[in-house]
C-alpha cells in the first residue's frame, strides 16, 4: 500500500491510500440496476477516472471540491488507468495531508503574469479603453487571478483564468500586427483582456479554489451578459462614448462565436471575430495539453468529450 502517492505516477496494479480532491462525482446505476459512483479524483499533479461500485452514498455530488481519504486500487479501462475504490470518506479534524500537494496550480508565474496584463493596457492608445480595463482589474484582480477558467473543460486549476486570458492577450498582439489593416489594437486587445473576467462572478469555489458550482447570476446569465453589463455600467460612469461601449460590449457577448456554443450574439466585427477564434484556439490547445499528460508518446487517448474524439501524442 502506497500513501499520498502522486496519480501522475499511478501505475496499473497500485494499492493506494491518502487524501485526494474530488474533482468531480455522479451517482449511476449499473446495467444489473446496483447504484454506482464515477467521480474524477485530482492532486496537483493530476486527475485520474475513479468507480466506487455498490455504493449510493453519501459521498456525492455535493462534495464536488473537496478533499476524500481514499483507499483503491489502479486498473485499466480501455487504454487508461481507473481507479477502483474500496473505502472513501471525507477528511475529518486530525487529518494530516499538505493542501499544496492537492490543489492544481496553473504552471506560470501568476504575480508576472498579472504584470503582463498590467502593461498590456498601458500599451492602448485609447484611453477610454484602457480606463475600463484598469477599472475592471482594480475590481476583480484580487480574485481573477486566483479562480479557475472553468468548472473541468479546461484550465480548470487555481490561476487557470488568468494563465487562458494572458496567452490569449499574446495572442491578440501578434494578430493584431499582423491584420493591422482590418483590426482596432485597442478594441481587440480590451475586448480580450475583458473578455471572461465574469467569471469571477459566474462561479462558486471552494476553500481550495476550484470551481465547485456556478452561482445564481451565473446560471441566470452567464459571464458572457455579466461581463456585458459591467463593461456598460463602468463606461457609462466614465463618460465613455456609447460606439465604443456598445463595441466593447458586442465583443464579450460574441466571444463564444454561435449561439449554439453559448454566444448571445454571432461576431459581427473583425476584432470579435478574432476573439472568438482565439478564445477557441487556446482552450483548445489546453484540452490537448492535458489530454495527452494522460498517455505515453505513440497512444490516443480516450475520448475526449470536449473534442468529441480521441487524441493522438505523437512521439
Amino acid at each position: 500500500m502506497e500513501y499520498n502517492k502522486w496519480i501522475a505516477d499511478f501505475e496499473v496494479g497500485d494499492e493506494v491510500e491518502g487524501f485526494y480532491i474530488l474533482k468531480t462525482a455522479q451517482s449511476k446505476t449499473s446495467n444489473n440496476g446496483k447504484p454506482f459512483l464515477s467521480a474524477v479524483l485530482s492532486d496537483r499533479s493530476g486527475a485520474i477516472e475513479a468507480k466506487v461500485w455498490d455504493y449510493a452514498g453519501p459521498v456525492g455530488q455535493a462534495d464536488e471540491g473537496t478533499i476524500l481519504k481514499i483507499r483503491g486500487a489502479v486498473s485499466e479501462f480501455r487504454g487508461s488507468r481507473q481507479m477502483i475504490l474500496s473505502r472513501l470518506r471525507p477528511v475529518q479534524e486530525g487529518d494530516q495531508y499538505d493542501l499544496a500537494d492537492l490543489v492544481p496550480v496553473a504552471p506560470i508565474d501568476l504575480d508576472g503574469a498579472w504584470r503582463e496584463l498590467e502593461e498590456a493596457v498601458k500599451s492602448l492608445s485609447d484611453q477610454d479603453y484602457a480606463n475600463i480595463c484598469r477599472r475592471m482589474m482594480a475590481e476583480h484582480g484580487e480574485r481573477f487571478r486566483s479562480v479557475p477558467a472553468g468548472k473541468s473543460m479546461h484550465h480548470s486549476f487555481v490561476g487557470g483564468l488568468l494563465m487562458h486570458t494572458v496567452s490569449m492577450v499574446r495572442a491578440a498582439e501578434f494578430l493584431a500586427e499582423l491584420y493591422r489593416e482590418t483590426v482596432d489594437r485597442n478594441l481587440l486587445l480590451a475586448g480580450t483582456l475583458l473578455h471572461d473576467f465574469a467569471k469571477c462572478g459566474e462561479f462558486v469555489t471552494s476553500p481550495l479554489g476550484l470551481v465547485t458550482e456556478y452561482s445564481t447570476q451565473g446560471q441566470l446569465l452567464g459571464h458572457l451578459v455579466m461581463g456585458s453589463q459591467a463593461v456598460a455600467e463602468i463606461a457609462k460612469e466614465l463618460g465613455v462614448p456609447e460606439e465604443k461601449s456598445v463595441l466593447l460590449q458586442h465583443l464579450l457577448l460574441s466571444h463564444h462565436g454561435d449561439p449554439e456554443f453559448g454566444a448571445a450574439v454571432r461576431p459581427m466585427c473583425a476584432e470579435a471575430e478574432l476573439l472568438s477564434i482565439i478564445d477557441l484556439m487556446d482552450s483548445r490547445m489546453e484540452i490537448y495539453q492535458e489530454a495527452m499528460e494522460e498517455v505515453e508518446p505513440g497512444q490516443f487517448t480516450k475520448r475526449v468529450f470536449a473534442l468529441d474524439k480521441k487524441v493522438f501524442r505523437h512521439r
